[in-house]
Order: structure tokens, then C-alpha cells, then sequence
């Protein structure tokens, strides 16, 4: 992949460069090791860095001058200085330059995911042409690996390409409106409106007015005519957001159109086609709703084509770490600063029962960003409501958090009192995340081999080296 971020390590010391290289290399960086002698050529062939690492332990005019060489090389480049520990560079560092920071022989594995963290908003900052903008995917809230969202993903692979009514069920606040609109994204309709109307938060009298739109005069205050939400989402999707809060008299109405495809605007009798597809969700439970006779069963059946359910933040809480991953990727995306969560942090919010689900995890990661900016969250720092009674056990935490695919950015890997064979250890969970990529790309090499950011031939070779089964493998 030419076009992916490396790591350049300039270092005179071999041993020390290997060492950076296999650290680098165990969280998924792309190292690429040099010397001051031969830096030159890491920047052919088109290759993009997300940060420079540079020996600054030997003297200080020859430090300078490379220095200002991989300046002159790539102006943005940000750069972390190398240093022994208790030794400062006394080179002149113009402060308009792209040194960011330094880093001790050796960086801890925390001190060099935080300083890569920060290259990567340094380079989003700098509007860079060939920065690492990350995509903030439809995703959003979709975001996780426990086994209730992979099922919600399905049903949407499943339905957003036909034209089935879908009703989504759910508490407020679980992500409702993503799944809407990743139905209206990955359907033929895409290229055509997605038009969101919230039936809770538009008065009964006005919501046929909305909805259908209305004519000059047909009531007090329409001064001109107006179309309504059906005509705007014309070819492509209206969503009903809390359908359940709608009138008995208003459900009457959405339900011819819903037969007929047919409606009139307020105070017109021309009868106009729609061609819209109708996506409703709730947070209510319609069936006792129906019982109580607030809502009309023959409606329910239309929109309950097929039915998607959206499970409370309390009953995927594996996915909490993931989440908070995307939702500070979402911040930085749209440049509003960044904060980050210690293990300590995450391990507490896993705990908390989350009434509010999502909507709530993302209003807290906001409010952090803006109280910590570009720091360090500790489970002490969070607001009372989400700390803990008690301090938190560290085996406890390590237990808790160890094989979450998301603290690893966070989480100091801890040693076994009785050791471990690493290389045995680095083999097993290259197999485990070969097998996962594998199995969620449905068996084909290509799609594993650009999740896991390797070459299609580079994967069949290690399938092949840990005499990984490819029968049910597509090349």
C-alpha cells in the first residue's frame, strides 16, 4: 500500500531502531528504520509518514542540519526528538517548526500511541493534501463488535436494498436515525433525498401541513403554498422519527398514502403520487399502545415490514471502548479538539447503566473534550455521576479490559509474573486477527487483507505459514 501512513525512525543505534520498529509494528504501525546517512531515500517512491522519529543524542549542529533537511523535505512532517533519558536537546528549535515533542530511549508504549495521536491531529490541522483524513464512516453509533449490533448491520445489508417498509424499535437516544439513514445510503435511493420528520416534536394541527404540505389560505397564516415532506423526499426516503407519538387521526392519513401512494395537500383536492419510501421508528412499545387503542393496528402491520431493533447501551456494553474510539474521531474530524480516556476512564463508564444510551455517551465524550482538551481523562476526572464508589482493582481493570480491540490505544500491556514467550504470544494474535478479518469479510482474501491494512499477497502468505484452512477463503 504506498499511499498508507509509515513512521520514520532515523537512528544511528540499530538496536534501538529494531526495538522502536517491533513496538511500532505491534500497534499496527508501518515503521520504516534509516540512518542519518541514507534518510533521504525513505522519501521516494511517493511514501507518506505520519511522524518522523529522530536520534537527537549525538551533536547538537548535526542534529540541526538534518533538522532543517526533512524540513526542506516535507515542511509538515511532524517530528518527535529521540533522547536519552534526563538529557535535553539544546539545539535551536524555531517554533514554528513541526517538533512536537521528544520521547525517551525507549518510549513507553503509552508515551508513543499519545504522540502519534497528536501527529495525527497535527496533520488534520495543517490541512495537509495527503493528511490521514480518516472518513467518519455512516456507521456512527453502529459502531461495535458484540454480537446484538453485528445482527442490526445484517438486517441492514439485508433490507436497504429493497423497498420494504422498515419499522425501527428502540429506546431514545440507541442510534435509530443511523440506522435510517444507512438504509437510505446503501439503497438505489441514495442519490435521491433522505428527509427526517420528528411526529413527537411538530404539533398534531400542523403535522398534516408538514407532511403533505398545504395550499395559499387554507388556513390562518399560509400566506403562499408550500409542499410538504412527502414531495421533498420524492424517489428517495421519508423518515418517521417517534411514529408513536402521531395522532389517531393523523395515522388514518399516513395510512392511505401508505396504501394508495396518493395524497392532497391541505385545502387542494388535486390528488398527488408519491413515490417515497417510508422508514418509521419509535421508542414506544406499539403492541400495548394498540391495546390501549392509541395506535392503529392496520398501521403497525404496514409499517412493520420488517422490523429492526436497536439494544440499549446497557446490554452491548462490550462495545462501549469502540465507541468512545469513534465518537473522539468524530470531534477531531470536524476539528473541534480531542481528548483521550485512560483504562481506568473506560473500565468506570462500562460500569454506568447508560439511560440515555448513545445520545448520552456522546453528549459526555463532547463535555470531556471541552473540560480536558487534549489530555488524558482518569477515571477521577469524570463527572460524579459516571466514578465509581470504589477504587478500581488494577488486576480487576487488566482482566476487564484485556482483548478489547479499542483500549489496546490505551492499555500498558502488562507483563505475566511468570513471563511469556513474545513471539509466541505476537503469532497468536496475528492468527486471532487474521481469523476475525477473515470471518467478517465473509471469506475473501482481498477485503481481509485491506481491513488488516496488508498487501492480498502478504495475507495469503501468512494463511500460509500458520496453515490457516482457505476452503472457505476467496482469493
Amino acid at each position: 500500500m504506498p499511499n498508507e501512513a509509515k513512521v520514520l525512525i532515523i537512528e544511528e543505534d540499530s538496536g534501538c531502531g529494531q526495538e522502536l520498529q517491533a513496538i511500532l509494528r505491534f500497534i499496527n504501525q508501518a515503521p520504516v528504520l534509516v540512518d542519518s546517512q541514507h534518510w533521504g531515500g525513505a522519501f521516494e517512491g511517493g511514501n507518506h509518514y505520519l511522524a518522523a522519529l529522530v536520534d537527537a543524542t549525538g551533536s547538537d549542529s548535526r542534529l540541526s542540519e538534518l533538522l532543517n533537511a526533512i524540513h526542506l523535505k516535507n515542511p509538515d512532517l511532524p517530528v518527535y526528538l529521540l533522547t536519552e533519558k534526563g538529557r535535553e536537546p539544546t539545539v535551536a528549535i524555531d517554533p514554528g517548526s513541526c517538533i512536537l515533542g521528544r520521547l525517551e530511549i525507549p518510549p513507553s508504549y503509552t508515551q508513543l500511541t499519545s504522540a502519534l495521536h497528536q501527529a495525527e491531529i497535527y496533520l488534520e490541522s495543517q490541512d495537509v493534501a495527503e493528511a490521514a483524513h480518516r472518513p467518519v464512516d455512516l456507521f456512527r453509533s453502529l459502531v461495535g463488535s458484540s454480537r446484538s449490533i453485528q445482527h442490526v448491520r445484517k438486517l441492514i445489508e439485508q433490507v436497504s436494498g429493497s423497498d420494504a417498509n422498515v419499522l425501527i424499535l428502540g429506546e431514545s437516544g440507541t442510534g435509530k436515525e443511523v440506522v435510517a439513514r444507512n438504509l437510505h445510503y446503501h439503497s438505489s435511493r441514495r442519490g435521491r433525498p433522505f428527509v427526517p420528520v420528528n411526529c413527537g416534536a411538530i404539533p398534531g394541527d400542523l403535522l398534516e401541513s408538514e407532511l403533505f404540505g398545504h395550499e395559499k389560505g387554507a388556513f390562518t397564516g399560509a400566506i403562499s403554498a408550500r409542499e410538504g415532506r412527502f414531495q421533498m423526499a420524492e424517489g428517495g426516503t421519508l423518515f418517521l422519527d417517534e411514529i408513536g407519538d402521531m395522532s389517531l387521526a393523523m395515522q388514518v392519513k399516513i395510512l392511505r398514502v401508505l396504501q394508495e401512494r396518493t395524497f392532497e395537500r391541505v385545502g387542494s383536492n388535486d390528488t398527488i403520487t408519491t413515490d417515497v419510501r417510508i422508514i418509521a421508528a419509535t421508542h414506544r412499545d406499539l403492541e400495548a399502545a394498540i391495546k390501549a387503542g392509541e395506535f392503529r393496528e392496520d398501521l403497525y402491520y404496514r409499517l412493520n415490514v420488517f422490523p429492526i431493533e436497536m439494544p440499549p447501551l446497557s446490554q452491548r456494553i462490550e462495545d462501549i471502548p469502540l465507541l468512545v474510539n469513534e465518537l473522539v474521531r468524530r470531534i477531531e474530524h470536524e476539528k473541534r479538539g480531542s481528548v483521550r480516556l485512560s483504562p481506568g476512564a473506560i473500565y468506570a463508564l462500562c460500569q454506568y447503566n447508560w439511560p440515555g444510551n448513545v445520545r448520552e455517551l456522546a453528549n459526555l465524550i463532547e463535555r470531556l473534550a471541552i473540560l480536558h482538551p487534549y489530555s488524558v481523562v482518569e477515571a477521577t476526572d469524570l463527572p460524579e455521576t459516571f466514578r465509581l464508589d470504589e477504587e478500581i482493582d488494577p488486576e480487576l481493570l487488566g482482566d476487564a479490559l484485556i482483548g478489547s480491540p479499542v483500549t489496546s490505544d490505551d492499555l500498558d500491556p502488562r507483563l505475566p509474573q511468570g513471563g511469556l514467550n513474545l513471539k509466541q504470544h505476537l503469532s497468536s494474535l496475528e492468527v486471532n486477527y487474521i481469523r476475525q478479518a477473515l470471518a467478517e469479510s465473509g471469506g475473501v482474501v482481498a477485503h481481509a487483507a485491506k481491513r488488516l491494512g496488508m498487501r492480498r499477497t502478504t495475507l495469503v502468505e501468512k494463511l500460509r505459514k500458520y496453515g490457516l484452512q482457505r476452503s472457505n477463503t476467496v482469493s
